[in-house]
């Protein structure tokens, strides 16, 4: 049989996180949990889950629990990113620590790590071991990651392959868990489960990269304001690799331009630009982004199974990246 339809799986997913439901007492701990989960976002980990479960067998129902658990995690990070953060904002709408407080953030936060493992106690006990330690590591990589990031704000150097590990760790971690764990409960070789985490580590790092890009260079309908980054003196891809190409002058602009308060909005956003242009990081992160995406998808072809079987994994794929893909 053919693998289902990506756009399905994601659909099945979320009709089934809508019925979730969770204990009404303590309201103020319980609450930003539902509003968390419900305030939209991509639901990338769980779709990979699912499509690396469906590319081994069809019926995906059984992976759900395990699709909850990605996805619970997730925003268990984001929740506690944004209270170390301070961040006001999260897809758009009031960040679970600005519409709560800092104590219910952290206490929801830590409800929903409890609530992702709660979905893990029903997969089947042969394989919950395995499943538990690709779990465990990968949420404890995406917290070194953020460590390295709040470390990085403190550094006033940072080197390219720093950025990118912390990156991995971060965001690629995650990916790579996500179909790890889809491809285990399906039964796949450990081989092919390998070069799932390396198609997904290859897929996170060009992700990020392209969302960077996109942050400067994308319009309206990317979904969040142009130059935020930028607004925010926040590193980046373009940025650390701006840094390393630029001379002491052009480095101090990059560091200062968005703290100068002489400089409205729209100069600061459009003076980082312009420095990204003239250094030629756009263009050195747009070949980066087709690297990585054409290792990811070597990756994926030499899994052993038939090409037909991939189909829809490299249809997501392309949705995510269809820029450069």
């Amino acid at each position: 049989m053919c693998p289902t339809p990506y756009n399905k799986l994601l659909e099945q997913f979320e009709r089934s996180l809508s019925l979730l439901s969770f204990p009404e007492d303590p309201q103020n701990m319980y609450s930003p949990i539902t509003y968390a989960l419900s305030a939209g976002g991509k639901r990338i980990r769980p779709t990979l889950l699912l499509l690396a479960y469906n590319i081994y067998r069809d019926d995906t129902e059984k992976a759900m629990g395990a699709a909850f658990a990605v996805e619970i995690l997730h925003n268990f990070t984001l929740v506690h990113d944004d209270i170390m953060d301070k961040a006001t904002l999260r897809r758009g709408l009031p960040s679970v620590v600005a519409k709560w407080n800092s104590n219910s953030a952290l206490l929801s936060g830590d409800a929903m790590l409890v609530t992702a493992y709660t979905f893990l106690e029903k997969i089947n006990p042969e394989m919950l071991p395995c499943i538990l330690s690709i779990f465990n590591q990968m949420a404890l990589k995406v917290c070194e990651g953020q460590q390295l990031d709040l470390d990085f704000e403190k550094r006033e150097k940072v080197t390219v392959v720093e950025f990118l590990r912390m990156t991995e760790l971060k965001t690629s971690f995650l990916l790579g868990g996500s179909v790890a764990m889809g491809a285990t409960l399906a039964g796949a070789q450990e081989d092919d489960i390998e070069k799932l985490r390396s198609f997904a580590s290859d897929l996170g790092i060009a992700f990020q990269m392209q969302d960077d890009l996109l942050d400067c260079f994308g319009d309206d309908s990317f979904g969040k304001k142009i130059g935020g980054d930028i607004l925010e003196g926040k590193m980046t891809f373009l940025k650390i690799n701006a840094i390393s190409r630029a001379n002491d002058e052009q480095r101090n602009i990059l560091r200062e331009t968005h703290l100068r308060k002489d400089l409205t909005t729209d100069e600061k956003i459009n003076t980082i630009k312009d420095l990204y242009v003239k250094l030629g990081v756009v263009s050195l992160i747009e070949n980066q982004i087709k690297i990585h995406i054409s290792r990811a998808i070597s990756y994926l072809d030499s899994l052993s199974v038939k090409k037909e079987k991939l189909d829809e994994l490299k249809s997501y794929t392309r949705s995510l990246l269809g820029r450069h893909f």
